[in-house]
C-alpha cells in the first residue's frame, strides 16, 4: 500500500470532522449541494462515485468473466449472507436493542420507525463502494463485478417482498426511479465508460499505456472517496450535532451486523477453500450497504423526519468508517486465512476418494 492507503484512516476521521464542521458553519452550501439530485439520487456524490469506481472497473478484462463460475463458493456465500441472513439478522437486533435494550433511552413514538429503518437499510446490499472495498482488499475484479450485477438483478425482484414481510405491510413503495437510476449512474455508465477507456488505450499503447493511466487515477480515486465523505457529514451534520445520543445508539445494531456478517461470510469462504482475493469483496458485500436506495425507500414510506429516514442516515454515517476497519481486518488476517484454506482445498479430494 501507498503511504496515503496506509494513513486512510486518519484522511477518514479528519473528513469527518472536517464536514460535520463544515456542515455546521456552511448549511446553505450543502443544502444546495443536497439538492441537486434526481429520483433521490445526489449527482455530485454520483459524480464523485464514477472517479471513484472508474479505475477499478478499468482493471476488468470483460473477456474474463466467463472464468468467475470457478469462484461459485463464493458467489454462493455472498448471496446467503445478503439475501437469507442480513435483513433478518438486522430485523433481530432491532427488535433487541431500539425495541429493548434502548427503549428507555428513545422516543417511544419512533421505536417503531428506527426498526423499521434499519430493516430497510439491511436489505438492500452495496453496489458501487463495493469496488472501493474490494480494491483495497485487493480483491478479484470480476467477481466483484459480477456478484453486484447479480445482487442488483436479486434485489429488483427480492427488496419489497423481503422488507414488506419484516416490516408486517401488505405492500411496500419502492422508490423504482431511485433503484434504477443508481444502478444506471453507479454501475452502468462507470463500466461502459471505464471499458471505453481500456479498450482505446490497450488498442493505442498497450498494457504499458494502461498501467501508465492506472497509477496517475489511483490517488484521484481515493480523494473522491474523502470528498465523498466531506459531502455525506455535510449533508448531515445538523444531524449529529441535534441527536448525538440517538445516533449513537442506533449505531449499535448497525456495528454488530457489519462484523457479524461480515465475518461470517470471511469464515465461510475460508471453510469452503475459496481464495482471499474472493473472500475479501464477499465479506465486505456482505456487510455494506445500498445506503441511497434505503434513504430514499425510508422517505417514501415514513417520511423526511421520521425516524426509519434518521436510521438508515446513520447507516450512511458510519459506512465508510466501519467498512475501513474491516478492510484492514481482511488484510491484516490474510497470511491466517490462506493457511485454513489451503488445508480445506487439500482435504476435499481425499474426502471424495473415501
Amino acid at each position: 500500500m501507498s503511504t496515503f492507503e496506509r494513513y486512510l484512516t486518519i484522511w477518514v476521521a479528519l473528513c469527518i470532522v472536517a464536514g460535520i464542521a463544515l456542515g455546521h458553519v456552511m448549511p446553505g452550501a450543502f443544502h444546495a449541494v443536497g439538492a441537486a439530485e434526481i429520483a433521490k439520487v445526489n449527482l455530485p456524490v454520483a459524480v464523485l462515485i464514477w472517479l471513484m469506481v472508474i479505475p477499478m472497473l478499468l482493471k476488468i478484462d470483460f473477456a474474463s468473466l466467463r472464468h468467475v463460475g470457478r469462484h461459485w463458493r463464493g458467489i454462493g456465500v455472498t448471496l446467503f449472507i445478503n439475501w437469507a441472513v442480513k435483513p433478518f439478522s438486522m430485523a433481530l437486533l432491532g427488535w433487541l436493542f431500539i425495541g429493548y435494550l434502548f427503549r428507555p433511552y428513545l422516543p417511544a413514538d419512533q421505536i417503531d420507525s428506527y426498526i423499521a429503518g434499519l430493516i430497510i437499510l439491511a436489505a438492500a446490499p452495496c453496489t458501487a463502494m463495493v469496488f472501493v472495498w474490494s480494491n483495497l482488499t485487493r480483491g478479484e475484479p470480476h467477481f466483484t463485478l459480477s456478484q453486484v450485477a447479480l445482487n442488483d438483478t436479486i434485489m429488483v425482484v427480492a427488496f419489497a417482498p423481503i422488507v414488506g414481510l419484516l416490516l408486517g405491510l401488505s405492500a411496500i413503495t419502492v422508490p423504482w426511479g431511485t433503484l434504477v437510476l443508481s444502478v444506471v449512474l453507479y454501475i452502468v455508465i462507470p463500466v461502459v465508460i471505464a471499458q471505453v477507456i481500456r479498450r482505446s488505450l490497450l488498442a493505442s499503447g498497450g498494457q504499458a499505456a494502461l498501467n501508465r493511466l492506472l497509477a496517475k487515477l489511483g490517488p484521484i480515486s481515493l480523494v473522491a472517496l474523502l470528498a465523498t465523505l466531506v459531502m455525506l457529514f455535510g449533508f448531515q451534520g445538523e444531524q449529529i450535532l441535534a441527536q448525538p445520543a440517538v445516533i449513537g445508539l442506533l449505531a449499535v445494531p448497525i456495528l454488530i451486523q457489519v462484523y457479524a456478517n461480515s465475518g461470517l461470510a470471511y469464515l465461510l469462504n475460508r471453510a469452503a477453500g475459496e481464495e482471499h482475493c474472493v473472500a475479501g469483496p464477499s465479506a465486505l458485500i456482505g456487510a455494506s450497504n445500498f445506503f441511497e436506495l434505503a434513504v430514499a425507500t425510508a422517505i417514501s414510506l415514513f417520511g423526511f423526519n421520521s425516524g426509519a429516514a434518521l436510521a438508515t442516515v446513520v447507516g450512511v454515517l458510519i459506512e465508510v468508517p466501519v467498512m475501513l476497519t474491516v478492510v484492514w481486518i481482511v488484510n491484516r488476517s490474510k497470511g491466517w486465512y490462506e493457511r485454513g484454506a489451503s488445508q480445506s482445498a487439500a482435504l476435499k479430494p481425499a474426502s471424495r476418494e473415501i
